[in-house]
């Protein structure tokens, strides 16, 4: 298996993923009416795709959980980064940072992210994006899980302590970085992350939902309910395994 999509839960696809594509020089791959999915190039042919699935109505709130977000290289440039994202609709947030040396922004649909300060554990990461911080109950244990299921491996030597880091094995694109989490997961995350099974794969649905479940995941849907596996991870978050089949298809 691999990392393949970053997935957001959208009101408005269209306005989310045209914010995130020009925010981050993704280029868009699908424009439907409740999808749309933009391609980050990482470096050396690895990518990840960026998709925005239409989820509940207008007056819902998809915002509800932070739990996964994205950490934007900023840098010498950290104020021209956040400039230039505040003329693409983001907007200052205060959610207790306090001061720090990053900025927090909102997107347009008011999911908070961070453009970051030079830091060393940065300097090697291509791309756009620093990092991608996800709450964990145990860093370790879910480090272990993740390098398990996407095929990233551990890079200690860039964890804070207290954290644990992943990074793609081709040493491209952002970290994948277990924070611990600072409170209970409540409700569905707003962003989770979709792995896909590779052609080579010997594992059926069914053996998918065991090798997972004997990882520390918990499975969330049967084999045949949808296109696509859902699971919790060992802390809850939200986690999708896509058919080796086709090119594309978030898991909403």
């Amino acid at each position: 298996m691999h990392l393949e999509n970053v997935v957001w839960d959208a009101r408005d696809p269209h306005l989310l993923g045209g914010f995130w594509a020009a925010a981050l020089g993704a280029r868009v791959i699908t424009d439907e009416p409740d999808l749309v999915e933009a391609r980050l190039q990482l470096g050396g042919g690895a990518f990840l795709d960026l998709c925005f699935c239409r989820v509940g109505g207008a007056g819902d709130d998809v915002a509800r959980e932070s739990r996964l977000h994205p950490d934007l290289r900023g840098g010498a440039r950290q104020a021209a980064v956040v400039e230039r994202l505040t003329t693409l609709g983001a907007a200052p947030a205060d959610v207790g940072q306090g001061d720090v040396p990053w900025f927090v922004l909102t997107d347009p649909e008011g999911g908070a992210f961070c453009v970051m300060e030079d830091r060393p554990a940065y300097r090697s990461c291509s791309g756009p994006v620093a990092a991608l911080p996800l709450d964990s109950a145990d860093p370790e244990r879910d480090a272990a899980f993740y390098a398990a299921v996407t095929g990233w491996v551990p890079a200690p030597e860039l964890a804070e302590e207290g954290f644990a880091v992943l990074r793609h094995p081709a040493g491209v694109g952002p970290l994948l970085e277990l924070c611990p989490e600072p409170e209970l997961k409540r409700g569905k995350n707003r962003i989770h992350l979709d792995v896909r099974r590779d052609p080579d794969d010997a594992d059926d649905a069914d053996g998918t939902v065991a090798r997972l479940r004997d990882l520390g995941a918990t499975s969330l849907s049967a084999p045949g309910d949808l296109p696509w596996l859902v699971f919790a991870d060992p802390s809850g978050n939200e986690l999708c395994v896509l058919s080796p089949a086709g090119s594309g298809g978030a898991a909403t």
